[in-house]
């Protein structure tokens, strides 16, 4: 059975945590927790969030097969869209059939 678990940090959006059967955990990487406290991490950059020559930002996630996002007035704009996409197309993408939240 997979599990799903957020974590609330005050100051922060809940972070989200997908644990598979055997113990594998995906989320994405934040300070919010710390992760190393889960076990030896991976960690695999899904995404790069840059301004292009004008000032605009973009969300470019090609490292996990995904659209660019943009343009963004702003750099948390991208980064707010590059994680709400993220999380849900990428982080359960193969594995969260019968996922529940715990």
């Amino acid at each position: 059975m997979n599990a799903r678990a957020r974590h609330s940090n005050k100051d922060k959006n809940p972070m989200e945590i997908l644990v598979l059967p055997g113990g594998l955990v995906r989320c994405l990487y934040d300070e919010a927790i710390d992760l190393a406290e889960l076990g030896r991490l991976t960690i695999v950059r899904a995404s790069h969030v840059e301004p292009d020559a004008d000032g605009n930002w973009y969300a470019d996630l090609a490292p996990v097969g995904g659209p660019k996002l943009g343009p963004y007035a702003r750099r948390s704009d991208a980064l707010a869209a590059e994680q709400k996409w993220l999380e849900a197309n990428h982080i359960c993408r193969v594995h969260c059939e019968g996922a529940a939240p715990v």
